[in-house]
């Protein structure tokens, strides 16, 4: 266990825009902070970091909390490893009690295969660089592909042993379970064999975007036809190769600095990049770019530059795909390279200087390309130009900036020698189809949430009423505000009352607490410090060890709870919310228990319309549901007759 002076050292230090500003590009809004969510697929922003209270939140998906939430939901950890994670990144020594034998054990299956993979990678980088097989084997093959040693330890590339067993006898010497060797990959178990899966191989590790290894690329240095060339580490519990991408996590910095992402396809294509200065370019690993992938460039840069080498017939297959990264709104450009070249050879062949060049003379906007690379085969085709002119026209119609699309059209009326007009009529066409097919898709989303939604409408998802968020979002803001003055021993020195001993002592005194778990401990907790007047509510739930509970405070104070409709609807109220608490919490107070009493009510009334006879309604309970009538027109009548929903 991380000891509590560790923990409070970490939340000092890591301050919310510079963790969050690692992962997600943020722009100044206000006092707040503005990004794209890296959580959930957004073309607007919607994620805002608050520096003053410490927290971020995302109004599309709803994750929300400190900076230790932001880096467990980012990087799948648990509180230990995210409290680990920040104190490495602000060179903190971290205190903690060495963990039982039970607790060993209770170390999820996902951490347990990032500890392997961590102890996969500095295994095959330690024997490429020190091992005689290594050296003279996997480092001749680096060296005669003028790799330098700078570029080889950036991306702590190895080379996994030839034979059986070598690499999994080294793990399991060191303690590492075969379980989780296996379900990683780097070994292969059948009924009667096993063997390590990339023995032999040069390796390249892949790392997420915290720097830690999660998989692996093996090439294989000898001849073989029955064999791949590359073998890549099987998707598992912390790698799901359509979401990663060869190179981010040491091309990210580069990215945002040049506002621009190069895209080759290849490992080595990615260190000649590098080598060659062109340190923002990642890969795909031969998969075809995929919508997570471009979540991930688009984190920290919207520019996008796919370059291709290989024949016309294997480019025009791949652009295809290409359409969804005009769909997300990012500008792409294509870069061609001579026949023959792919980056690896022609960033060497060129230097960086000409290399760099290059690309500016001669990338191109994706639609210009595309339909260059077309107009060639079509002249005298008119089916195949109609053709063209409606696969360009599909392209076109996803792009979701008006001025963006009308440069477009402008430019391929041009290029194709089709008058603007008509492809203004088939963008509308397409256009409309979108909306339709959208529709329809969130029609049967719509269906398929009601028929499965389980709490009652009026209830948050957290299982809190209404009115029991709003008791807790005035008890967690404004728990040490002073409310006002009461006698007290002494009539003539009256006692001020504070927001948590007010909210506090009216639901203990009517025995109305509410059931639900986190109303409970919240409210139990402050109850606890309630004659601690240095305690702060909102850093202690903020920064609460529980999730649900940090993520519930979180949301609670955030930006869109910032000003109750019902007390600002119609200009009712012109007055901050802190200057008029005198009035605000007991009505708070009132409206919290009028609801839960009216569920007591319902309860009762379950209970006699299900009883056959009136006599098996116990006589306590029928005084009870009058007490509990009395007392709610009473509360009725101080709010003012209210109705409520």
């Amino acid at each position: 266990m991380i000891d509590s002076i560790t923990i409070e050292r970490v939340m000092d230090a890591a301050e919310i825009v510079d963790v969050v500003s690692d992962f997600v590009t943020l722009r100044k809004r206000g006092v707040n902070m503005l990004g794209l969510c890296p959580f959930h697929n957004e073309k607007t922003p919607s994620f805002t970091v608050s520096p003053a209270k410490g927290i971020f939140k995302c109004f599309g998906c709803g994750k929300s909390g400190t900076s230790v939430h932001f880096i467990m939901e980012h990087e799948t950890l648990n509180y230990p490893e995210a409290i680990k994670w920040l104190a490495k990144k602000y060179h903190i020594d971290v205190v903690e009690k060495e963990d039982s034998e039970e607790q060993k054990q209770q170390k999820d299956e996902r951490e347990s295969m990032m500890i392997v993979s961590a102890f996969a990678q500095k295994f095959f980088t330690r024997y490429l660089w020190n091992e005689n097989e290594g050296r003279t084997i996997g480092l001749s093959y680096f060296r005669e592909r003028s790799f330098r040693d700078d570029i080889l330890k950036k991306f702590e590339v190895g080379f996994a042993p030839e034979g059986k067993l070598p690499f999994t006898e080294a793990a399991q010497k060191e303690g590492y379970r075969i379980e989780y060797l296996e379900k990683t990959g780097l070994t292969i178990k059948h009924d009667d064999w096993i063997r390590d899966r990339f023995a032999g191989r040069v390796m390249f590790p892949i790392h997420n975007l915290a720097g830690r290894a999660i998989a692996f690329g093996g090439r294989i240095l000898k001849e073989d036809k029955n064999t791949s060339k590359y073998l890549n580490s099987p998707e598992s519990e912390i790698y799901h190769k359509s979401k990663i991408l060869y190179g981010i996590y040491q091309a990210r910095r580069e990215i945002v600095i040049n506002n621009k992402c190069y895209l080759v396809e290849g490992y080595t294509d990615v260190l000649s990049m590098h080598q060659a200065g062109i340190e923002n370019a990642v890969a795909s690993s031969g998969t075809a770019l995929t919508i997570d992938q471009l979540r991930l460039i688009n984190r920290f840069t919207q520019n996008i530059t796919i370059i291709y080498d290989g024949d016309a017939a294997g480019i025009k297959a791949s652009l295809r795909g290409i359409d969804i990264v005009l769909e997300e709104g990012m500008n792409v450009k294509v870069l061609l390279l001579p026949d023959g070249d792919d980056p690896d050879s022609f960033a060497k062949k060129m230097g960086a200087d000409g290399f760099q060049q290059y690309i500016k003379k001669n990338e191109t906007d994706f639609i210009k390309f595309k339909t260059q690379l077309f107009l060639k085969e079509t002249e005298n085709d008119p089916l195949a130009k109609a053709q063209l002119i409606s696969d360009v026209i599909r392209s076109i119609a996803v792009i979701p900036n008006d001025i963006t699309r009308s440069v477009y059209i402008k430019e391929c009326s041009k290029l194709l020698n089709v008058d603007e007009e008509i492809l203004y009529n088939e963008i509308y066409k397409h256009k409309n189809k979108q909306t339709e097919d959208f529709r329809r898709k969130k029609t049967l989303s719509n269906i398929k949430q009601i028929t499965s939604y389980k709490i009652e409408p009026e209830k948050f998802v957290t299982g809190l009423l209404v009115e029991e968020l709003e008791f807790l979002r005035f008890l967690i803001k404004y728990c040490k505000t002073p409310l006002g003055k009461e006698e007290g021993e002494n009539p003539h020195d009256p006692e001020v009352v504070n927001v948590d001993d007010f909210m506090i002592n009216e639901l203990e005194k009517d025995d109305l607490v509410s059931d639900n778990d986190l109303f409970k401990t919240i409210f139990n907790e402050i109850r606890e410090n309630i004659d601690n007047e240095s305690f702060d509510s909102l850093k202690y739930f903020i920064q609460h060890p529980n999730g649900n509970i940090s993520k519930l405070a979180t949301d609670l104070i955030s930006e869109k709870f910032q000003e109750s409709k019902r007390w600002s609807k119609a200009g009712a109220y012109t007055e901050k919310e802190e200057d008029i608490l005198d009035r605000l919490i007991p009505k708070i107070v009132l409206e919290y228990k009028h609801r839960k009493i009216r569920f007591m009510l319902e309860a009762i009334e379950k209970k006699i319309d299900e009883a056959s006879d009136c006599e098996k309604i116990r006589e306590e309970e029928l005084i009870k549901y009058m007490n509990l009538k009395r007392v709610e027109k009473l509360i009725a009548d101080k709010l003012g007759n209210r109705t409520f929903i």
